[in-house]
């Protein structure tokens, strides 16, 4: 058996006012896999649960990133989650605040012939 690549799924998310990194980070990855519903492993005679998910999320500030939380998003599966530089932070004009962008690619492999 070999593991291959099958999906990439992408997405963004924002913590608009609170400048909360992990929930930006939560929302981009549910972006990314809210919009799919993902049929290959049934297709293939796997279950869902086959699915190895390579989380990778993008934000100004990595180290404000609750890992754990970002992969409880997953429904199926399992994963890994890494966080790079990336993303958007964008202060408010008062300079008290700023909205978080964040960006996350999920890459979905499947262990097949």
């Amino acid at each position: 058996m070999t593991l291959k690549r099958m999906v990439l799924e992408i997405g963004m998310g924002t913590d608009i006012r609170g400048a909360d990194y992990t929930k930006a980070a939560v929302r981009a990855l549910r972006d990314a896999l809210w919009h799919n519903s993902l049929s290959v492993a049934d297709a293939l005679g796997l279950d869902v649960d086959a699915m190895q998910v390579e989380v990778t999320i993008g934000v100004p500030r990595p180290d404000r990133v609750d890992k754990a939380a970002v992969l409880a998003v997953l429904p199926h599966g399992t994963g890994t989650v890494t966080v790079v530089e990336g993303g958007l932070e964008i202060p408010n004009d008062a300079g008290t605040g700023s909205t978080v962008m964040a960006h996350a690619a999920a890459v979905v492999h499947l262990d097949i012939a």
